[in-house]
């Protein structure tokens, strides 16, 4: 995104961040978040949770250097609880559906992701940009978040030695743990690029229009 802070460009009117937290904001079983931001940008996280009226139901908590290090941060603000959901502030087209359906999934072994099947042919490629082999699309899917843990669960694994993980369930993993892998959303888009922008709010429009034409019925 170059010098663009993501989480606070605007989309739909608002800071992308107010899209990612609103519907945890709503969500019936969720009693309390955990806002994670870098140093450099709690106080702007401050002034959105006051100007959004969120005081009370949203504590702000400084990240680390990397992701797990900032989930780290936010699980001992969080403090103990039975579930902890774990959301990437770059999703904000999430759904209050997709709440649910991550808090239902985990039931079963204590750990769950939203995700999609790869749909995309897959090719392994080496450092010269050669193809070295056509990856089978057979079982992979490209997962989402909100991932949805036993809050035992994701401590243990964060107490335990890490090393790289891009996702809270990698460190679950290696605890032994069994993932369940839910249904996500293909509307949950991520924004890493500037595109990625114009394609979230298409989403949020569509969105806001169909609710419009639903009351209105």
């Amino acid at each position: 995104m170059g010098a663009l802070d993501k989480i606070f460009a605007p989309l739909a009117g608002r800071p992308l961040l107010a899209w990612s937290v609103e519907p945890f904001i709503h969500a019936p079983r969720v009693e309390h978040i955990v806002l994670v931001l870098r140093e450099d940008v709690l106080p702007a996280g401050r002034d959105l949770v006051a100007r959004e009226g969120w005081t009370g139901a949203v504590t702000l908590c400084p990240g680390g250097a990397r992701r797990q290090d900032s989930v780290a941060a936010g699980l001992a603000a969080l403090g103990p609880c039975a579930w902890v959901l774990v959301h990437d502030g770059a999703r904000p087209c999430l759904d209050a559906e997709l709440i649910e359906a991550a808090l239902d999934a985990a039931q079963e072994t204590g750990a769950a992701v939203p995700g999609l099947p790869v749909a995309d042919t897959v090719k392994r490629v080496d450092a010269s940009g050669l193809v070295r082999e056509t990856v089978s699309r057979a079982g992979l899917w490209a997962v989402q978040t909100p991932q949805a843990f036993r809050y035992a669960i994701l401590r243990a694994a964060y107490g335990q030695p890490q090393d790289e993980a891009t996702d809270d369930a990698a460190l679950v993993e290696r605890l032994g743990v069994r993932v369940r892998v839910f249904p996500g959303s293909p509307g949950n888009v991520k924004v890493t690029r500037p595109p990625d922008l114009v394609l979230a709010e298409a989403v949020l429009r569509f969105r806001q229009g169909a609710g419009s034409q639903v009351a209105s019925r």
